[in-house]
């Protein structure tokens, strides 16, 4: 699924130009952004939930040299789908 695709759902559904339909797709997304940034998770109902997750720092291997390198700590986001989306895929 790509930006492009729901800003066409949402320009077919709410019968609008694909410029506004654009707008809202970039807000929509925007809008999700920064409610996990505020409270670390996202749950569309029917759908599922995005969580956002600290990883540990670690160390790696360089695959090109074997070199072993140290792998800061960071965030990654994770998505634990609904009951109902997976009954309905």
């Amino acid at each position: 699924m790509s930006k492009a695709f729901i800003a066409e759902v949402i320009q077919n559904s709410a019968e609008i130009t694909g410029v506004a339909a654009n707008r809202t797709a970039a807000d929509l997304i925007e809008a999700i952004v920064k409610e996990m940034k505020k409270n670390g998770k996202f749950t569309l109902p029917s759908f599922g939930t995005f969580t956002v997750r600290k990883t540990k720092a670690r160390k790696g291997v360089n695959p090109r040299t074997g070199e072993e390198i140290k792998v800061k700590a960071g965030k990654t986001v994770r998505f634990k789908a609904s009951p109902t989306l997976k009954k309905s895929v």
